[in-house]
């Protein structure tokens, strides 16, 4: 069991709350959790770079001049890759880098994941955020109240999206605020920090009492 504090905005512990290791996995998967960043990775790719070939390129299929007797070295047709306006030897082709995993692999790399950032005291659980009106002031005020360190990067997971919160922090570098259904491994690793609400830290959780994942798949 892992013994968690929850604070207020302020900064202040006003409640503990215990997580169950085996509602994550039960542990971490250093394989699985790698195939999915890499997953994550080849999916940015745009897979888009493309050159013409000697098939490609307009020109004749005849030889420029003859073989002997020019006094020349020997050539071939315009479209030789050694020629100004030629075709690129080895030429690049449009690409799909795009990677797949099973879905419960990809739940239970994101558990290992989060299960990492617990066992290494970056998480931070926070009761509620509430803000009246977006202000960044008042977001980076209750980073400072938490002891995050505003430079560093830091993942706010929600459970319901409040528009007051997302516009309060999207003008912080390296912050990013997203609903709890959203996170994935690569965006968690990511991160240095990760703060949940307690509703969304508990929301996670029952949904991985209700859908346990075997250690058959792991890594």
């Amino acid at each position: 069991m892992i013994d968690l504090p929850v604070y207020n905005q302020k900064g202040e512990e006003v409640d503990r709350i215990q997580i169950d290791e085996a509602l994550l996995g039960g542990r971490i998967r250093p394989v699985l959790l790698k195939q999915a960043l890499v997953m994550y990775h080849a999916n940015k790719r745009q897979g888009n770079a493309t050159t013409k070939s000697r098939g490609m390129v307009a020109g004749s299929n005849h030889k420029i001049y003859r073989q002997k007797g020019s006094g020349r070295a020997r050539m071939g047709r315009n479209r030789m890759v050694i020629r100004r306006g030629g075709g690129v030897a080895f030429a690049k082709l449009p690409r799909d880098f795009r990677q797949r995993m099973p879905q419960k692999q990809r739940q239970l790399a994101r558990n290992s994941a989060i299960l990492a950032k617990l066992k290494s005291n970056d998480t931070i659980v926070v009761d509620k955020l509430e803000f009246e009106q977006p202000r960044t002031r008042d977001f980076i005020g209750v980073m400072n109240n938490l002891k995050i360190d505003v430079g560093r990067s830091c993942l706010v997971a929600l459970d319901d999206a409040d528009v007051n919160v997302y516009k309060s922090l999207r003008n912080i570098p390296r912050v990013e605020a997203l609903e709890v259904e959203q996170l994935n491994a690569g965006i968690i690793c990511n991160r240095r920090k990760l703060l949940f609400t307690r509703q969304a830290l508990e929301s996670l959780l029952n949904v991985g009492e209700g859908d346990k994942t075997e250690d058959t798949l792991s890594g």
